[in-house]
């Protein structure tokens, strides 16, 4: 019997629930139990509870959120609604508010608050898009269900 990667599947499943449990044990991120998030993202709360995300949330590879300002020292908590996607790469700086049912894309630097079901890309990153219809994890209805 030829192994493939699905095998593997209920080891990623039992490694990123150890990290949303690490996320909220250690450092105090405030998420959904249901948050998947790449190992390769990053979370930089100032005190316990300044970084909120919502539900079926999707973090992708190579994501930096932070809430601590560099320059004040003071935490400015981040809040990340329901049913987003943080693309790759992503930067969400300290104080920002992501509505829910939002799509951030890949490479963005997000300085302001995004309105919720909306797109976001760029750097900085501007909505390009309103009142969009998402699914869970940030899929849009129709695209890879």
């Amino acid at each position: 019997m030829a192994l493939n990667l699905n095998h593997f599947y209920p080891l990623r499943i039992w490694l990123l629930g150890l990290r949303a449990r690490w996320l909220r044990l250690r450092l105090g991120v405030d998420a959904d139990p249901s948050l998947v998030s790449s190992m390769s993202s990053r979370f930089r709360p100032g005190d316990r509870g300044s970084i909120i995300i919502g539900s079926e949330t999707l973090v992708a590879f190579k994501t930096l959120i932070y809430a601590r300002d560099p320059i004040t020292g003071k935490d400015k908590p981040v809040k990340i609604g329901s049913r987003c996607f943080i693309g790759g790469g992503s930067l969400v700086l300290p104080g920002v508010t992501i509505g829910d049912q939002c799509l951030i894309g890949a490479g963005s630097v997000v300085f302001d608050d995004v309105p919720p079901r909306s797109i976001a890309a760029g750097n900085p990153a501007r909505v390009i898009m309103r009142d969009v219809e998402v699914g869970p994890y940030g899929r849009l209805p129709g695209h890879w269900a």
